[in-house]
């Protein structure tokens, strides 16, 4: 393992070893279930980011589980049965859960939820300190999973969380989980949404999500689908672990050695095949968890989307035709350049034609290539002494294609055709020696897409737009006698914007914005001995169809709320990229 991954595991480490020095001191909230209201001078885990907007119905509530222990790394059952009182259809599913982690050492963790194995929340966890209990709420619009809520069945909620003594070291927070489903009753029918017949899981073979170790790597689902299927989608999650957790700052093989870094360079990519045949790609936001490179810099606020991961919707409706022919098809998700591993989960949408029983239909034409063709720039040169090595590298990835295809329905021939430009950047700055480990990305992603619907209900074109930055600014200094300095300032961002040609012209758009920045001090022992000039800020602004516009920014300074004004800067809101 590299100097440098080494390093930002150590400092996660030490960081929970020395959390009874550093620790903020607070309260301990108690967990309830409503989004909480910002409280200055809180340290708990709090996000810009709106609650799901509910109906004015009243809402029947199912309890999945309650204070439910999470001390080893064994999956937890619960039972499920859908509301008596609110039979459907609902208008809404909202799902909700609140966390809190004992004071103590211990790690940020994975945590899912699963019902009938389809995933219905993903994220990860806060960390604790010695005298700090964390505890925090999400929630998430699961509209969309109705089918899975109609029977009685089992859940599984798993957060594998490692309590005891390991090379010296005790761990010793606990987690906590409380979750719940609301259904929102429909007054009138038409009311009720559209959601999709089926929901089939795509996950590992234990039912949780699947291991993606590398680029051949797959979880895959075989498909025994009804013969009338007219749309289809995958949500997809592609999570970074182990070493892959810091992809975002590896390098090419043949440099990990000389740049202290993880290998396979610094791109990655989701990809999507129907029986072998290329489907479609989900760009790989890089999230970074409560844990990631200093703890510090993501207390109270978290990362972009740390706590809760939102799934990327890829549009598979041009195979509507192919997986409508009454044989198995096999689905496939992988993880292009994976290095150490990924964990992939899945929901694969199925909208069947409520007019037949049987469809028919194909694909016209598909121009996606099975794999990306990433272009390396390698601008790393080294000193006389062979020690110390400086220079940028960036590795770039440009794809443009077209996928289409036709479904012969009860409302007539359906064509769909899905374009897409994915387009990912990253640009590394290097300055290694014996007594440097200096860092900077400037990384972006860009996804553009275009689905056009000839024919049906649903004729009309619909753009999406997403954008990834990351900037993240990485030193790390030692001194002679040993000791050592860390400083890091990231800036994460989530940019999106829709047009339908339905909506009068006006947009959906979206930008969440984190920016944080933290120095530590360590020893020669690498202990840390202090840290400084920690500051975390959050902007979130949201703009629907009907131009309703969501604002709030957040803002931290040594590890506490300090500021939270609510609805400004929605005038004069740039809509654009």
């Amino acid at each position: 393992m590299t100097r440098e991954i080494v390093t930002f595991l150590k400092v996660r480490h030490v960081l929970l070893a020395g959390a009874a020095v550093l620790a903020t001191a607070a309260a301990h909230a108690q967990v309830v279930l409503v989004p909480p209201t910002p409280q200055i001078g809180s340290s708990n885990p709090i996000t810009a980011e709106p609650p799901v907007s509910r109906p004015h119905t009243r809402p029947c509530v199912v309890q999945l589980f309650q204070n439910l222990e999470f001390a080893n790394f064994n999956t937890k059952s619960f039972s499920y049965a859908p509301p008596g009182a609110c039979p459907g259809p609902w208008e809404k599913v909202v799902f909700t859960a609140d966390f809190t982690v004992t004071a103590g050492n211990q790690y940020d963790r994975t945590a899912a939820f699963y019902l009938g194995h389809a995933n219905i929340y993903y994220g990860t966890t806060a960390e604790p300190g010695a005298g700090f209990s964390p505890s925090w709420h999400v929630e998430r619009d699961v509209t969309d999973l109705s089918a899975i809520f109609a029977a009685a069945q089992t859940g599984e909620a798993n957060i594998g969380n490692f309590v005891g003594v390991s090379a010296g070291v005790t761990y010793n927070g606990i987690i906590y989980g409380n979750a719940a489903l609301e259904f929102y009753p429909a007054r009138r029918q038409e009311d009720a949404p559209r959601t999709p017949d089926i929901v089939v899981p795509v996950e590992g073979p234990g039912g949780d999500a699947g291991t993606l170790g590398t680029t051949a790597s797959q979880v895959t689902q075989t498909l025994n689908l009804p013969s009338n299927v007219e749309r289809l989608y995958l949500d997809v999650i592609a999570q970074s672990q182990s070493d892959d957790e810091f992809w975002y700052f590896c390098v090419p093989n043949n440099e990990t050695a000389n740049l202290e870094s993880c290998g396979n360079t610094a791109f990655r990519e989701t990809e999507v095949s129907i029986d072998g045949l290329p489907a479609g790609v989900a760009p790989v936001y890089p999230w970074i968890y409560t844990g990631g490179i200093d703890p510090f810099l993501w207390q109270p606020i978290p990362g972009v989307q740390t706590l809760d991961f939102r799934p990327y919707r890829v549009d598979l409706t041009p195979f509507a035709g192919v997986v409508s022919d009454g044989n198995p098809h096999v689905i496939a998700v992988s993880v292009f350049n994976a290095n150490s591993y990924f964990l992939a989960t899945a929901n694969l949408l199925v909208y069947t034609d409520h007019g037949a029983q049987r469809v028919r239909g194909g694909l016209v034409s598909n121009t996606l290539s099975a794999a990306p063709s990433p272009v390396i720039t390698n601008n790393i040169s080294v000193d006389p002494t062979g020690t110390i090595f400086t220079g940028t590298l960036a590795v770039a990835s440009n794809r443009e294609f077209a996928i289409s295809g036709y479904v012969d329905t009860s409302h007539g021939r359906v064509l769909t055709t899905v374009e897409q430009t994915v387009n990912f950047l990253s640009t590394q700055t290097f300055d290694v020696s014996p007594s440097t480990d200096i860092q900077n990305v400037q990384q972006t992603t860009r996804v553009d897409s275009r689905v056009s619907t000839r024919g049906g209900a649903e004729e009309g074109t619909r753009e999406q737009h997403f954008m990834y930055p990351l900037t993240l600014d990485y030193s790390l200094v030692f001194n002679p006698d040993g000791s050592a300095t860390q400083v890091t300032t990231s800036d994460q961002r989530d940019l999106e914007r829709e047009s339908r040609g339905d909506s009068g012209g006006r947009d959906r758009t979206l930008h969440n914005h984190v920016h944080a920045t933290d120095t530590l001090q360590f020893d020669a022992n690498f202990n840390i001995t202090g840290h400084s000039g920690s500051k975390t800020t959050q902007t979130y602004r949201a703009v629907d169809f009907s131009a309703s516009c969501y604002s709030r920014t957040l803002t931290a300074v040594t590890q506490v709320l300090t500021a939270e004004p609510d609805g400004r800067g929605c005038e004069g809101f740039d809509q654009g990229h």
